[in-house]
C-alpha cells in the first residue's frame, strides 16, 4: 500500500517560511543589538514567557547534607502563585566566612529522575544507572571544580511530575510529564519551554537575595533537555554570563522536524518560523558561549554533526562581527548523546574566574 503522507510537503514548508526573523547574512556590528531585542521580544512572545505570574519566592530550607569535598541542600522556592520549584544548592566545602563564589545553574534533561541526577543522588538505583549511562552527574563535577552549584526540578520532573501522567508512579522516577504539561499549556498560550525558562529567571532573582552567592558571577550548564533550557534562558536572559550547552545544539529540520517522535517540549508553536538554533544562540553574543556534541549522536539528525557545524556557522557570525570570536567554541567528543564535561569546567573557570 502506497500511503499519502505529508512530511514532504512539511520538509517544502520549512524551506519557504522557516527563519524569518534569523541572523542577516550581511548584519553589521550596529545592527547587531536592534536585531538581537528584535528576535528576543519574539521569542518571548511564541513560547508564553510573558504570560507568567510573578510571586515572592518564600524559600524553606531542608536540612544540610555533607559528602565528600561538598554539602548538599533541599531549598524549594516559589515561582508563580501555587507553583514551587524544588532544587539541591552544592556547596564546596572549606568556604571561608564572608567569601563568596561564582553560581552555576546545572540543568536536567529527560532520563535522569529531574535534579536528582545532576546532583548525585546515587542512593536511588536508577539515577545511579542513569549517572553511569550519560555521565550525568555534572553538578557533583562542577561543585568539586569550586563553584556554587544550582540543581533545579524543572516543571514534568523529579519531584514537579504530573500526578496522573506516566510520570507520577513513584517507580518511574527516570519519567516526566512534559506531553501533559505541553497538552494544558498550548490551548492558554504558554509552553513547557516557557515554564522552564520563567522558572530559571525566577530562579536567579532568588539567588540574587543571597549575599553568599556572586550571581555577577553566573554560569549555565545544561545536557540534552537541559540543553534546551540553558539554549533558551542564556539567549533570552542577559544574567547568565557563561554558557554550555550540551548535546542540544543543531538544526530544527533535521533533528526536530524529521525525528518528529521527540518528547513534546521541544515543540513550540511559530518557533521554528522565528528562528533556528544557530540564531536563538546568536542572542547570546558577546557572552562567552561553549558548544558540546558528541559524534555519534542520534539527536543531531541524519546529517550528524554537519547539522550541528551548519547551525554554528550562523551563531560565529554574530561572535566574528563582534570581534569577541574567542567567547564561542566547539567541544566534540567521540560518542554517542552523552556528557562529556571534557572542557566545561576549564571554560567556566576561564570566564567566570580569569583563570
Amino acid at each position: 500500500m502506497q500511503y499519502l503522507t505529508g512530511e514532504a510537503y512539511l520538509l517544502e514548508h520549512f524551506d519557504r517560511q522557516s527563519r524569518r526573523n534569523g541572523l542577516p547574512q550581511d548584519l553589521t556590528l550596529e545592527q547587531l543589538e536592534p536585531w538581537q531585542t528584535h528576535l528576543r521580544a519574539e521569542l518571548r512572545r511564541v513560547i508564553g514567557l510573558d504570560t507568567g505570574r510573578s510571586t515572592p519566592p518564600e524559600p524553606d530550607y531542608g536540612p544540610l547534607e555533607k559528602f565528600e569535598g561538598y554539602f548538599s541542600q533541599r531549598v524549594e522556592i516559589s515561582t508563580e502563585p501555587g507553583i514551587r520549584m524544588p532544587l539541591y544548592v552544592l556547596t564546596p566545602d572549606g568556604i571561608r566566612a564572608g567569601e563568596t563564589r561564582p553560581v552555576v545553574l546545572a540543568l536536567h534533561g529527560h532520563g535522569g529522575g529531574g535534579k536528582a541526577a545532576v546532583a548525585g543522588r546515587t542512593e536511588i538505583p536508577a539515577v545511579a544507572e542513569a549517572i553511569k549511562l550519560y555521565n550525568y552527574d555534572y553538578g557533583v563535577q562542577l561543585v568539586m571544580a569550586g563553584f556554587i552549584v544550582l540543581c533545579p526540578d524543572a516543571r514534568g520532573f523529579g519531584e514537579r511530575r504530573e500526578v496522573g501522567s506516566q510520570g507520577d508512579e513513584p517507580g518511574k522516577i527516570l519519567a516526566s510529564s512534559c506531553t501533559a504539561l505541553n497538552n494544558m499549556a498550548l490551548p492558554l498560550g504558554q509552553t513547557v519551554t516557557g515554564m522552564w525558562v520563567w522558572d530559571l529567571m525566577r530562579l536567579i532573582d532568588f539567588a540574587a537575595t543571597r549575599p553568599d552567592w556572586d550571581i555577577n558571577l553566573l554560569g549555565c550548564v545544561g545536557f540534552s533537555g537541559g540543553g534546551l533550557q540553558a539554549l533558551f534562558l542564556s539567549a533570552l536572559d542577559t544574567r547568565v554570563k557563561v554558557a554550555v550547552v550540551s548535546a542540544y545544539f543543531y538544526g530544527y529540520k533535521d533533528a526536530l522536524l524529521r525525528l518528529n517522535n521527540n518528547c513534546s517540549c521541544n515543540y513550540v508553536p511559530g518557533l521554528w518560523q522565528q528562528a533556528d538554533m544557530g540564531d536563538i544562540a546568536a542572542l547570546i553574543c558577546p557572552r562567552p558561549l561553549l558548544i558540546e556534541s558528541g559524534s555519534r549522536d542520534p539527536f543531531s539528525g541524519q546529517g550528524g554533526l554537519a547539522n550541528v557545524t551548519g547551525q554554528l556557522a550562523i551563531t560565529r557570525q554574530a561572535y566574528r562581527v563582534s570581534e569577541v570570536e574567542e567567547r564561542i567554541a566547539h567541544s566534540v567528543f567521540d560518542g554517542p548523546h552523552y556528557y562529556s564535561g571534557r572542557d566545561v569546567a576549564p571554560w567556566l573557570r576561564q570566564w567566570l574566574q580569569g583563570n
